[in-house]
């Protein structure tokens, strides 16, 4: 029985998380309280830029040449301070991804070569094909993109509960008249904000709901490919009679395709999401200079006061669709971390009885393990 998606990313955290709580915890944990710490000074730093910009365009409106120049001095320190926490968060996460990558690869390694399970492997149950694939580049995907979420989540949340109150502060109330009636919509800005996000936010899942599986399914006919022609290098460097090229021709051609077929119905997702996020590109900075316009030209809100609130309407609806712009993101990480799991899942099931059977009592030499196989043995094709 195939263990579930859920079971899969469960096993995946119980297995990473040795990370945060073994010897490495300490220093881990330090950095990235520092790197929340550097979120917040951030998050600080956006919102006086936010209050930067009405001040320069109510300077602008006012062609005052001296208060023109006084904001814009002020400027320099805010960007000197914008790009050294930009530089810091980049060398910080990159730090703990770096570390937790090489605690998760290094227990993978060992669990692997443990009492030659890599040998014994291809007998095992489970999904597993490609292990050092897996051990490569899955767990670096799968210990890389969870920092990035996570402290992009945390940003978002910040994000959203300081410049909602500016919005609201700005935006104050919208008064209409349809059909003679008069209608008040209290906090326009913040309603706007939050219905735009939502539709974008369930338009992405729906429109990206068969992402992870086309994920996953590219990156097995990958390891397919991988698998095949690293059996017929094999096989051509064993001392034992030459297996039939046009054989082996024929079936890595075949995996070829495979990987092809598997590799557009990616794009295809990809030029979905694509379609969606580029058109949130164009129009969302607008939206916030479209609805501030009315009040502008009634003249109850300065130049300043509309560039501002359009500006912070530009930051809580990325803050909120947080999910939407990720989702891909979080599709790629599902994926891998599955992978992770599920050679983790087939290295457990390893009876240690059984290897204790073969009389191995050490680690036989690597190049033991690459006994060539005379005929090319291909992964069973997975149903398209």
């Amino acid at each position: 029985m195939q263990p579930s998606s859920n079971s899969l990313l469960l096993l995946f955290w119980r297995f990473a998380a040795g990370f945060w709580r073994g010897s490495s915890a300490r220093p881990a944990w330090i950095l990235a309280l520092l790197l929340m710490l550097t979120v917040a000074l951030q998050l600080f730093v956006q919102y006086k830029l936010n209050f930067w910009s009405r001040d320069f365009f109510n300077a602008v409106e006012q062609k005052n040449g001296a208060l023109l120049w006084t904001h814009a001095s002020a400027f320099a320190p805010l960007a000197a301070a914008s790009l050294a926490l930009t530089v810091f968060s980049l060398w910080g996460r990159m730090k703990v991804q770096r570390e937790w990558r090489r605690w998760v690869s290094r227990q993978l390694y060992d669990t692997w070569l443990r009492d030659a399970r890599y040998r014994r492997l291809r007998n095992a149950l489970g999904e597993h094909q490609t292990p050092e694939y897996r051990i490569s580049e899955d767990a670096r995907v799968a210990t890389e993109l969870p920092i990035d979420l996570f402290l992009g989540l945390v940003s978002s949340i910040l994000t959203v509960i300081v410049f909602v109150g500016i919005l609201y502060s700005i935006g104050g109330g919208l008064e209409l008249q349809l059909s003679g009636l008069e209608l008040y919509l209290p906090a326009y800005l913040v309603l706007a904000v939050i219905g735009y996000s939502t539709l974008l936010t369930l338009t992405t899942m729906l429109i990206g709901r068969r992402l992870i599986a086309v994920i996953e399914n590219f990156k097995a006919a990958e390891a397919d490919l991988r698998a095949a022609g690293a059996q017929v290098r094999a096989a051509g460097e064993s001392p034992l009679p030459l297996h039939d090229p046009h054989e082996s021709r024929r079936a890595i051609h075949g995996v070829l395709d495979r990987v092809v077929v598997r590799w557009q119905a990616l794009c295809r997702e990809l030029m979905r999401m694509t379609a969606v996020s580029h058109t949130n590109t164009l129009i969302a900075p607008s939206i916030g200079l479209l609805m501030c316009a009315p009040k502008y030209i009634a003249g109850t809100m300065t130049l300043g006061a509309m560039v501002q609130a359009a500006a912070a309407f530009a930051v809580v609806q990325g803050a909120f669709s947080w999910f939407a712009d990720n989702f891909g993101r979080f599709a790629e990480w599902a994926s891998s971390a599955r992978r992770v799991a599920s050679l983790v899942q087939s290295l457990d099931r390893m009876d240690v009885a059984n290897h204790q059977a073969d009389g191995l009592n050490e680690l036989p030499a690597v190049s033991e393990s690459l006994a060539p196989q005379v005929k090319l043995r291909l992964p069973a094709q997975a149903a398209e």
